[in-house]
């Protein structure tokens, strides 16, 4: 392995850490950042196409829940020249906002991303992510009476 496949794998280690980190602070420019203007998103509620489709999606369920904390591990990536793949496993924990402060949903999944070196820096291209188990109730990311809580 070379220098460059190593700064290529922490660089998309760095933006994985900062995706996720990004979604519990609710950093919606670090998001747009990382993902390019065309990229693609399967997360579970069907295919998102264009960065912003895919900020608006997260932003559906994180906008209107309480803390989250996205932890990811076990991290692979193959890199080939200016593009790359990435495998990582992601344990997600929501809590409710407001009246819902008790309740709470969880997911296992595994992150599978594609990387494209554009101007010395790797960005995102696309997004899939398998869910393998949940964990509480969806009601977390629902408004409370008075729209988000």
């Amino acid at each position: 392995m070379n220098l460059e496949t190593l700064l290529a794998e922490r660089d998309i280690q760095r933006s994985l850490s900062q995706f996720a980190r990004a979604m519990d602070d609710r950093d919606w420019e670090c998001l747009a950042t990382i993902l390019t203007e065309d990229a693609r998103a399967e997360m579970g509620a069907g295919l998102l196409e264009g960065r912003d489709a895919i900020i608006v999606s997260i932003r559906r369920y994180l906008d209107v829940c309480g803390p989250t904390q996205h932890l990811l591990g076990n991290l692979l990536v193959e890199v080939d020249g200016d593009t790359a793949r990435s495998r990582c496993y992601v344990s997600d924990m929501h809590l409710g906002a407001g009246a819902k402060g008790h309740l709470t949903f969880c997911t296992l999944g595994d992150y599978h991303d594609r990387w494209q070196k554009i101007d010395g820096r790797w960005r995102m291209v696309e997004r899939r992510k398998h869910n393998r188990a949940h964990v509480g109730t969806l009601e977390v990311f629902e408004p409370g009476p008075h729209g988000a809580s």
